[in-house]
């Protein structure tokens, strides 16, 4: 449903704290393990934050169905006809008003869901060499293609932020959007975003534990490995 925006209008709450958290906690994952990808030194720093990734997406399906009313599915995926219609509005410069994600933002979402669980299974094979060697390959082609749907929204963001006149980034952060009143969500569920915050810690606590103590002749045969 497209709305729009109204001078009067007050700060209503849209995303909910679970959905604040996934979001950040997403970029994170990516951007560290798309960094430390080629660097043998920081592979458990890699692999954590691919299993990180892939358990976050899990986390957001299951509340794409269950969750709050912006943070569905049901809420913004929309049909071609509805993309169209608001990428050409885009461009117009005139483009429709969403109190939640806009047909074009949700196809990105739903693109960066499907090739970051693919990412993560792919990653899960090669590291534990469950596949044939292609996969290596496969799992490359596919971050480099999360990183031209990554870099699409964010110019979408900018672009919407720029004609809607509102800070999109910053409504990630607070969770807030100007609409009109009664069509914010009501409840929050902070306690579900601290608990899968804590998840989270919990999780790349134990793999830390867990990690081989590093040495510098470590470093130097894994450099040396690299290199060859």
């Amino acid at each position: 449903m497209s709305h729009s925006p109204d001078g009067a209008a007050s700060a209503i709450r849209i995303w909910d704290a679970p959905v604040r958290v996934f979001h950040w906690l997403l970029v994170l994952c990516f951007a560290g393990a798309y960094l430390s990808a080629e660097s043998e030194v920081w592979r458990l720093l890699h692999v954590t934050l691919g299993y990180t990734l892939g358990g976050l997406l899990v986390f957001r399906l299951v509340w794409g169905l269950v969750g709050t009313r912006y943070a569905r599915f049901s809420q913004f995926v929309r049909g071609p006809a509805a993309v169209m219609r608001y990428l050409r509005s885009l461009l117009q410069g005139q483009a429709e008003h969403h109190l939640g994600h806009n047909p074009a933002g949700a196809v990105a979402i739903v693109a960066l869901l499907m090739l970051g669980l693919a990412l993560s299974a792919t990653g899960y094979a090669s590291y534990n060499e469950l596949g044939p060697e292609w996969l290596s390959e496969l799992h490359e082609l596919l971050a480099n293609a999360m990183l031209l749907v990554v870099l699409g929204h964010l110019a979408g963001v900018l672009s919407a932020s720029l004609q809607h006149r509102e800070n999109l980034v910053r409504a990630m952060f607070t969770g807030k959007k100007r609409g009109p009143a009664g069509q914010g969500i009501a409840r929050n569920w902070s306690a579900l975003a601290w608990a899968l915050l804590l998840a989270v810690l919990l999780f790349w606590w134990l793999q830390w534990r867990s990690a081989p103590v590093a040495t510098p002749e470590a470093a130097v045969q894994a450099s040396l490995t690299q290199e060859a």
